[in-house]
């Protein structure tokens, strides 16, 4: 099977809003995305599909998340 980036969703933070678009930070790599679909505010964290901002996500949400993610890496 072949590998589509589109095909996945990533984590993301908001750093600046301007209408319907926002600029997000994911992890130092600052992309423009459509926040239409959502309701969101600069500092949230949000999930990103195809350039489009899908949920809001509760900030204990990701850091529980990237825990799980270190265990899981770390009992390998």
């Amino acid at each position: 099977m072949e590998y589509d980036p589109y095909d996945m969703a990533h984590v993301g933070k908001i750093i600046e809003i301007d209408g319907d678009e926002a600029k997000v930070n994911f992890n130092g790599i600052i992309k423009n995305v459509k926040i239409s679909l959502i309701n969101a505010k600069v500092g949230d964290y949000v999930l990103v599909h195809a350039g489009y901002a899908i949920k809001v996500l509760n900030p204990e949400e990701v850091e529980e998340d990237l825990k799980d993610k270190i265990r899981s890496l770390l009992s390998d």
